[in-house]
Order: structure tokens, then sequence, then C-alpha cells
């Protein structure tokens, strides 16, 4: 019974540890600068449908108003500016996007480490219970047998 108790003692010093620290997002998120904060939030929302349909609009909008304008064509028909805007755009966005996939293929390793980390500790406390269970079996087995011995020795006097 002694493995029993030390078990249960173990598991619940565990359980607390485990709730104290952070884990690895917490982490991660912590030691982010603010340009790479920044570097994220650009990539995660030159990537959504929101971005597109509004970029879309604005070019939609843009070509409507240089086409019809009555007064004022600010950028005629190659849309000269438009097309700066467009190479502008492209060009900071491309290497804000590769830093935001730097850190996330960053994050995706340490995540795997964790994931390494946690299987190994796991398997490790199957084990140990594998072998408490398989001692708790060889004890119920060894009552039995004195049991029937015990039964036997009473039954032939």
């Amino acid at each position: 019974m002694k493995g029993k108790s030390f078990y249960y003692i173990y598991t619940i010093q565990k359980a607390k540890i485990m709730t104290n620290q952070k884990n690895w997002h917490e982490q991660h998120h912590e030691t982010l600068s603010f340009g790479n904060h920044l570097a994220d939030s650009v990539a995660k929302g030159m990537g959504s449908w929101r971005f597109i349909i509004a970029q879309t609009i604005l070019v939609v909008l843009w070509m409507s108003l240089n086409i019809v304008g009555f007064m004022y064509h600010w950028d005629v028909y190659p849309f000269i500016l438009l097309n700066l805007l467009f190479s502008t755009q492209a060009a900071y966005a491309a290497p804000i996007i590769m830093m935001a996939q730097n850190r996330q293929s960053d994050r995706d390793r340490v995540q795997a480490q964790a994931d390494y980390k946690t299987n190994k500790e796991a398997k490790l406390e199957i084990e140990a219970l594998a072998i408490m269970l398989k001692t708790i079996e060889v004890e119920k087995l060894d009552k039995i047998i004195k049991m029937l011995e015990c039964a036997r020795s009473d039954g032939g006097k």
C-alpha cells in the first residue's frame, strides 16, 4: 500500500506544479517584441477575407471614380498610381508575412518539443502505473494462494 499512497501524493504534487506553470503559448507570447506583434497582426489582417473584400471595394471604387470622374481624374486609365500603391503594399507585405511565418515555424517547433516532453512524462507515469498494478496483482495473488493453502490445510484436518 506504500506504493499507492506515494503515487497519490506524487500525482497531487505534479498537478499543483502543472497548474502554476504557464503553457508554451503564454511563454512564447511574452517573448515577442512590439515589431513581432505588429508583424503578426499585419499578416493576420492581410490574410483575412475582410481585407480582401475591403481592398476589392477600394480598387473598384478607385477605378470607377477615375473612369467616370466628372471633374478630375487623378489616376487615368492604366492606373499607374494604383499599380504603384499595389507594388508598395507587396514590397512591405511580403517580408512582414515571411517574418510571421518564421515565427509560426518557431511556435510549431516549441509546441512539438512541449508535446514530446509531455509524451515522455505520460509514458513514465503509465509505466509507474503498470508497475503499481502489477504489484497490486501480485499481492492479491499471494493473498489468494495463502487463503487456498489455509483452506487446504484446514480441510485436511
